[in-house]
């Protein structure tokens, strides 16, 4: 009944033999996809974002046979994005590392010299950046938690997942170091800890410490472990190191393994809270939580601090990327003065 109906609304067309499939076939594709960025260890929200781009992409070619996918498929939909979606050039570069990661990886078939698409432009834009005063006004606005995680975040210079993902024995008290575990790139580094925050840490983590005890009371799994770790130290997920510094306060399932246990606060409840904060403190700039971390590398730089330690301090892997921020420094380290000044 399902294929009498299909062929009713077609007009009783014929289909051209290899030209379309069942959905099963897609479906098995986007698993294989799966697969293949699990076992690169890829993000979760990496792993959303690639099947989104991809079921985007099956939508385009009105589910042609993978089969007879080639680098003009892949083309024809990037330059459907530049033209007619008039997409940013991030956003393109987003949908073209997905698609290419699906040819290569689930097709096997290497499409890189097939690519002469039209791209969007890349254009520098220089990074938002707050003064010291705008930072004060906007953790004043802000309470509990949130507050810690938001003067976190710029007293460290960390990225919103950085420091969502902290774990108590990433905080070291004592020497005014947090170490910062598979950032960006998978890499580890450490950055300073404000020695301002080290009573409020110390208060906070004894509050953490109930979340911890009550799921071992209930015996709830442990919390997510990165790479094979679960498996070769069944029980770390249990241990009090390993636990979140900011842990949710609910329950959750986790996505790979469908186990249910306490996961960290989700990102849109600091974002939130952020922009709430923003908007009473009446400051007009285009400002989200990354924007902590360009001021935090900012006001280093005015502080004199050389650019080769900010640029540890970050995590960057290229000098190119610290050098921005030499560009939004009100201080003006080339000496220069406007002739109008005269």
């Amino acid at each position: 009944m399902r294929l009498y109906d299909y062929f009713l609304s077609r007009g009783l067309e014929t289909l051209t033999e290899g030209t379309r499939v069942e959905g099963d076939s897609w479906l098995t594709l986007e698993q294989r996809l799966t697969e293949a960025l699990r076992l690169r260890h890829m993000a979760y929200s990496t792993e959303r974002t690639y099947l989104l781009w991809l079921r985007s992409f099956r939508a385009f070619i009105k589910e042609k046979d993978p089969a007879l996918l080639e680098g003009r498929n892949l083309q024809d939909f990037l330059s459907h994005l530049a033209v007619e979606k008039k997409v940013s050039a991030s956003t393109q570069s987003q949908a073209l590392n997905a698609i290419v990661f699906f040819f290569r990886h689930v097709l096997e078939k290497d499409i890189g010299n097939e690519l002469s698409a039209v791209r969007a432009r890349h254009r520098r834009h220089l990074p938002v950046v707050l003064t010291i005063k705008e930072v004060e006004r906007i953790f004043d606005q802000m309470t509990g938690v949130h507050r810690l995680m938001a003067m976190l975040t710029y007293g460290c210079g960390l990225r919103l997942q950085e420091c969502l993902r902290l774990r108590i024995k990433d905080i070291d008290l004592e020497q005014n170091i947090v170490i910062v575990r598979s950032g960006k790139g998978d890499k580890d580094r450490r950055t300073v800890l404000p020695e301002i925050l080290k009573d409020d840490l110390i208060r906070h983590i004894a509050e953490v410490r109930t979340f911890y005890d009550k799921d071992r009371k209930d015996d709830i799994n442990g919390v997510w472990l990165p790479g094979a770790l679960d498996r070769k130290y069944p029980n770390a997920g249990k241990e009090w190191a390993w636990f979140w510094l900011f842990p949710s306060k609910s329950l959750s399932v986790d996505p790979h393994t469908l186990l249910v246990r306490r996961h960290h606060v989700h990102p849109s409840a600091l974002q939130k809270a952020f922009y709430d904060a923003l908007g009473k403190s009446g400051i007009a700039k285009q400002a989200s939580v990354h924007t902590l971390r360009h001021s935090f590398a900012t006001h280093l730089l005015e502080n004199g601090h050389d650019i080769r330690t900010i640029q540890e301090l970050l995590g960057h892997k290229y000098l190119q990327t610290t050098m921005i921020y030499t560009h939004v420094a009100s201080k003006n380290i080339l000496g220069v003065r406007s002739p109008l000044d005269k």
